[in-house]
């Protein structure tokens, strides 16, 4: 690539805008032919191909590199091709077009049915679809991980209040809750209502502290934990402990029967659009079995 022609991609690149270069790119093809950046046999890399290479700000020796880069990336591949397509038997080049014909079927049938799905698929899942599908497949939702249900509360030992928080927290009154509750801003992390499910795992990674207790202790219930690191206090209770094959509750699984009630769907609306195609050839005289 002589100097001029890299000058003049340096600055297309590096001075204008995508549109501006896009608008140059058309007033040149209304009169001449595109300018070429490089070739292998009658194939042609063109300006168009690598503006898009260098970011925007990039400096000219990098502009410069990135560009070479791409060029001989692209000559690399061609030549490869080009090689490959002298040398297959015509057997293999058979196989081969064979395979990117089914392949460029699929992209169209896939192309289709995903454009009929977003048009006519239901998305809307009542509770009582999730309870239902629930209930119905239970066996399918046994627990690969423990599951706790904890409330606990994370502040820094610099903490002004630390006597009155532990007392809240160990209350179990509503009152002391909302005060608790109104201490919050002061925590470093906390979770106050011990209604959700948390793995053990996310558990280990809240309060590290944790990772020194035998996983046995811990699933367990407990009133009150306290740990400390060299940053902070914990204060933990844990209220609820699920075990590996058990069933998982339906609040820690919702959004995953939300799915599968959504694959279900999918398959089925797949299947009626299949029926109805095959119907509609056999009546429009267009489908014929011999």
């Amino acid at each position: 690539m002589n100097l001029k022609k890299v000058v003049f991609i340096l600055f297309l690149v590096t001075f204008l805008s995508c549109d501006e270069i896009n608008n140059f790119l058309s007033s040149e093809n209304e009169t001449t032919n595109e300018p070429i950046i490089a070739s292998i046999g009658d194939t042609n890399l063109y300006l168009s191909d690598v503006v898009n290479v260098v970011p925007r700000g990039t400096s000219k020796n990098d502009s410069l590199v990135l560009i070479k880069s791409f060029i001989n990336s692209w000559a690399k591949r061609q030549l490869m091709l080009k090689k490959a397509a002298e040398s297959i038997s015509d057997v293999n080049n058979k196989q081969i077009n064979e395979l990117v014909k089914n392949y460029e079927e699929s992209l169209y049938i896939n192309g289709y049915k995903e454009s009929l799905i977003n048009q006519q698929l239901d998305t809307v899942i009542s509770e009582q679809s999730i309870q239902k599908y629930y209930t119905n497949n239970k066996d399918n939702f046994r627990l690969n991980e423990e599951l706790l249900q904890l409330k606990y509360i994370y502040f820094g030992k610099d903490f002004l209040d630390k006597k009155e928080a532990i007392k809240k927290f160990k209350s179990n009154s509503i009152e002391d809750l909302e005060g608790l509750e109104n201490l919050t801003i002061n925590f470093k992390d906390y979770m106050l209502r011990d209604s959700s499910w948390v793995s053990y795992d996310d558990v280990l990674l809240k309060i590290p502290p944790f990772r020194y207790i035998s996983k046995e202790k811990l699933l367990k219930k407990s009133k009150f934990i306290q740990k400390e690191d060299s940053l902070g206090v914990y204060l933990v209770a844990v209220n609820n402990v699920l075990k590996r094959n058990e069933i998982a509750p339906i609040s820690y699984i919702r959004s995953n029967i939300k799915q599968l009630i959504l694959h279900k769907r999918k398959i089925e609306l797949v299947r009626e659009i299949e029926k109805t195609l095959i119907n509609d050839a056999i009546k429009n005289n267009e489908f014929k079995e011999y």
